[in-house]
């Protein structure tokens, strides 16, 4: 155990001196504010299916996380997941080796969650005694070990891609042994998992998992840098749970209190990552406009209790946190909160919901940690691409420059008034599906009807807010 922690220390202060030297070189020979800035890539909502090919089920089941890959490689199915599937690997593939070609001199990668397809382990309970529930305790054993072999795979995969570059992340609702968030036998069970794979020994082992295990969120400082990272566990926060989470989410924010407070009195700067964002679910809400484009209710991500006392926190330390990322609707959007803090919300890997495959390359002023612009890069499963394009940069397709965060709360005026400026919002929204594209499963666009729910979500976080603004729009 000494040799362990002696290594992970060593490993931490080759780490420290790597982020700095990447930091120094994000610099390259431009001048002015440029040669301050450097990149860091977001990508989200994978769904991992790993039962795409049912032919590979058993020797799945049978094999060591570390021979998946080759036994995918068998698979006669070569074409990426189409619109309404989960990613499967020839997408995985894709998608990894697009984010390797843009990682620049990015010193980290951050990932907001949601490794496991949809509702895995009911499907492997399909998979080997025909019902979505085990029958005993031995099915429940297997589900847990051919799940824990999934997430495994996947992190080997991320590993074998990008190198020894930390992956600052949050779990997603997904990840779990349920399905339905992450439980904590989950989170005990792939705890070593995320640290060491993940995380990459920039935090200390053991506080790691003590956080973790108890509620699956954690603090990471960046050695040689002011950063801090901060993954809370948003999914706790539903609604759907009434008050089962209760004492889970105010221990979490009492520890999200204190640790803000800690980088506050540092002088550190925070990104703070979650999954499940807080406002309105948007997509259910918008199904439930009435022929006038009213509605009486909104669908809401998260307990409004829980809510509030989350921007109560975030209201008393500003100009701290530069940085807030969520994902979970699959799509590119934001919101922006009570405290002037913008959150960004990540498109997904998995076209799950529509929507083309994306990822994101921020580009992060050096002296603040701020971001200054984004590019998003899809991938037209239209066309089926050889690798992810270019899609978009925030900066040229808006006509906006300086920091990113100001950028974005002047746009959510201008897309009530600049038709234009609504025009490619709606279409990045989907990562650029085309609608007029037939597809196996129905999805709901944006619509004029709709559309005022969409742009209400961006800068309503209440529900009561959310109700009047579609009313009065």
């Amino acid at each position: 155990m000494k040799i362990y922690h002696r290594n992970i220390r060593i490993f931490s202060l080759i780490l420290a001196l790597i982020l700095q030297l990447q930091l120094v070189a994000c610099g390259g020979s431009g001048t002015n504010n440029t040669n301050k800035d450097f990149p860091v890539v977001v990508f989200s909502d994978v769904h991992f299916d790993p039962f795409y090919d049912l032919s590979l089920f058993e020797a799945l089941n049978a094999a060591d996380a570390g021979q998946w890959a080759g036994i995918f490689q068998t698979s006669l199915i070569k074409a990426p997941s189409v619109w309404g599937a989960d990613t499967n690997y020839p997408l995985l593939a894709l998608a990894l080796s697009s984010i390797k070609q843009n990682l620049g001199t990015s010193p980290l990668i951050i990932f907001t969650g949601d490794i496991l397809g949809h509702y895995l382990p009911q499907q492997f309970y399909q998979k080997i005694n025909g019902t979505s529930k085990p029958r005993n305790d031995a099915d429940v054993a297997a589900m847990k070990a051919f799940t824990d072999k999934t997430v495994a795979f996947f992190m080997k995969q991320v590993r074998s891609s990008f190198g020894n570059i930390p992956v600052m992340f949050a779990v997603g609702n997904s990840d779990s042994y349920t399905g339905l968030g992450p439980d904590s036998s989950f989170l005990s069970d792939t705890a070593e998992l995320y640290y060491t794979n993940f995380v990459n020994g920039t935090v200390d082992h053991q506080t790691f998992l003590d956080t973790f295990t108890s509620g699956g969120y954690y603090s990471a400082e960046l050695p040689g840098t002011d950063l801090m990272v901060i993954g809370l566990n948003t999914y706790e926060f539903s609604p759907f749970f009434g008050d089962t989470t209760y004492s889970a989410v105010t221990a979490e924010l009492a520890w999200f209190d204190l640790t803000l407070a800690s980088a506050q009195a540092r002088g550190k700067k925070v990104w703070l990552l979650m999954h499940v964002p807080p406002g309105a679910d948007k997509y259910s809400t918008a199904q439930s406009i009435d022929a006038n484009g009213h509605i009486t209710t909104a669908t809401m991500m998260w307990n409004q209790d829980y809510q509030t006392h989350f921007l109560q926190i975030l209201s008393k330390y500003p100009d701290t946190i530069t940085l807030t990322l969520a994902a979970h609707t699959h799509m590119d959007e934001y919101r922006i909160l009570p405290s002037s803090d913008v959150l960004e919300i990540t498109p997904a890997i998995a076209p799950y919901f529509g929507n083309n495959p994306a990822f994101r390359v921020f580009t992060f002023s050096h002296d603040t940690y701020k971001p200054v612009d984004y590019r998003s890069l899809n991938y037209d499963l239209a066309t089926n691409p050889e690798q992810f394009d270019s899609y978009y940069t925030f900066s040229a397709a808006y006509s906006m420059q300086g920091l990113l965060n100001n950028s974005l709360a002047q746009l959510y005026p201008a897309l009530l008034t600049d038709n234009a400026k609504q025009t490619l919002y709606r279409g990045h929204y989907f990562s650029g599906h085309n609608y007029s594209i037939p597809v196996t499963n129905t999805f709901n666009p944006i619509t004029n009807t709709n559309w005022p729910v969409y742009w209400c979500g961006i800068g309503n976080m209440g529900e009561a807010e959310i109700v009047a603004c579609v009313n009065s729009y």
